[in-house]
């Protein structure tokens, strides 16, 4: 077998490789993408078995499916815990690819699960929805200080019909009345689709299981409990809720020793979906339906079977604890 410890860059890698039968080892920088897909077609086409491995990145879509269509098995692996087995505090391209393949050749590489393409394109559904949010939501935030300007403060009723006539009949200077046309312009056109992909969210959650368990909790919608179906995936990964909280994010930094404890701010780790609202309470809420609906994804229950056999069942005075 050929085994390859990949030091991955957007323009070039950086491997280092070792063919395993022969103990033959070899270094080289490969240009992207023609040079380094030459050169690992040569490598399938040879017959020979070959084993890659790279950190996760989030530019190596196009790298990952070469090597799934020359069925080239690729490890991805946890770049903080790769980070961690570097013992020298020089670190050059030669280097991060040589400790890769060490680690592979020790099966010390610590490999990451890694989302199905499926899974992946529904992603972007998600992320494109909510950028397209993001997106309407400052272009809202530059329009109500357009109003404040002209003394108009009405909040959420300015995008209601009279909120909206007002906010078009104030006279102001002209640059200032084409910013005001353009931006109404742009969210007019982004409100059909959001909502047309508000529409294929729904349609997508009610197409799976899971997401359609999750979305009998209250307070769980489609693009909720699709987000959270898609980032944990499989639910088996996590030994317990504590896990998954950290997983998302919704843990606090620790920097403790010895009898100090000292707590920070969340760890923001993980997908951004799954933590809307930077309040104290939210957060605290945020993680607490996340451990629900964990435990409701690995034991297949929908609300009505978490309610009864969830954390609180048996406890004094519930109706299906003890009395």
């Amino acid at each position: 077998m050929i085994i390859i410890g990949v030091d991955f860059h957007p323009e070039f890698q950086q491997i280092a490789l070792m063919d395993s039968d022969t103990g033959e080892f070899q270094e080289r920088r490969l240009a992207h993408r023609e040079e380094a897909e030459r050169f690992y077609r040569e490598l399938a086409a040879a017959g020979q078995k070959v084993r890659v491995g790279m950190e996760a990145s989030g530019h190596a879509r196009w790298f990952e499916r070469v090597l799934a269509e020359l069925q080239i098995e690729l490890w991805i692996g946890d770049a903080a815990e790769i980070r961690t087995r570097r013992v020298r505090k020089q670190k050059t391209d030669r280097q991060d690819a040589q400790l890769i393949l060490k680690l592979m050749l020790k099966d010390d590489f610590p490999k990451i699960w890694v989302p199905s393409w499926e899974n992946r394109d529904l992603r972007q559904l998600l992320w494109h929805r909510h950028r397209m949010v993001q997106a309407r939501t400052r272009i809202m935030n530059q329009l109500q200080a357009v109003a404040l300007n002209e003394g108009l403060r009405c909040k959420k009723r300015l995008w209601r019909q009279h909120g909206r006539e007002q906010l078009e009949s104030f006279r102001v200077a002209p640059w200032a009345s084409r910013r005001r046309r353009d931006l109404l312009e742009l969210m007019d056109r982004l409100n059909p689709t959001i909502a047309e992909l508000s529409q294929a969210i729904e349609q997508e959650a009610e197409k799976c299981p899971e997401a359609r368990r999750l979305m009998t909790h209250p307070g769980v919608g489609a693009l909720t409990a699709l987000a959270f179906v898609l980032i944990i995936g499989q639910a088996e990964r996590f030994d317990c809720g504590k896990q998954v909280a950290s997983y998302l994010g919704l843990v606090p930094l620790e920097d403790s020793s010895g009898s100090r404890r000292r707590l920070g701010h969340i760890t923001k780790q993980g997908s951004s979906m799954m933590r809307r609202g930077r309040k104290t309470a939210k957060v605290a809420m945020a993680r607490k339906l996340a451990v629900r609906l964990y435990w409701m994804m690995r034991k297949g229950w929908d609300y009505e079977q978490w309610k009864k056999f969830g954390s609180h069942a048996g406890q004094p005075g519930h109706r299906d604890g003890v009395q």
